[in-house]
């Protein structure tokens, strides 16, 4: 067996966690990818939260999820994520956020540290027992650094009788391959 690139095993994370039916948060929607993946875990039964600030990621998005036939368990929305709270208060079965910039899109609009914690912060409460948040890091930019340390001081400092936190990692590849945070609920 390979091992997986962060963004794969987060996936493998999600699938081993995510039941149809639940309830799922993507907190950065970016093309779609995660999104079209939540929405099959989670089935016609289920929902996905889909959040973007920029209007291009939702539009690609919606466009992706008609193709796929899976737009009717899917919300989007063009907020940042640290404003989940305005539309999600139910339990949910995970979350996946890929931090950075839209792949093809203007690499100055960039997630932020201070936001994805927000974001984070009112997730956390809202996991079932054994649900995951996975965090895909891309942090080769300008300010991606920044976020990815306050991201990863922040999760060191979870509860660890309330949450497991993982980070996985590629540790002899350049040009600053993603890392991968995952925290799961005990």
């Amino acid at each position: 067996m390979n091992l997986q690139s962060a963004l794969e095993f987060s996936h493998t994370i999600l699938k081993d966690n995510i039941t149809a039916g639940e309830t799922v948060i993507d907190a950065t929607v970016g093309n779609g990818n995660d999104t079209i993946f939540l929405a099959s875990l989670v089935g016609k039964t289920g929902r996905v939260y889909g959040f973007d600030i920029q209007q291009t990621a939702i539009d690609t998005t919606q466009q992706q999820l008609l193709l796929t036939g899976l737009q009717a368990q899917t919300t989007l929305i063009c907020d940042g994520h640290e404003n989940i709270s305005k539309y999600v208060t139910n339990q949910i079965g995970g979350a996946i956020f890929n931090l950075g910039y839209l792949p093809g899109g203007d690499k100055t609009v960039i997630t932020h540290g201070k936001t994805t914690i927000q974001a984070i912060k009112t997730l956390l409460p809202l996991l079932r027992r054994g649900a995951t948040i996975c965090i895909v890091i891309y942090y080769g930019h300008p300010g991606g650094n920044n976020e990815r340390q306050s991201v990863e001081q922040f999760a060191t400092k979870l509860d660890q009788k309330i949450f497991n936190v993982l980070e996985y990692q590629f540790i002899n590849q350049v040009n600053t391959p993603p890392r991968l945070v995952v925290i799961q609920k005990r």
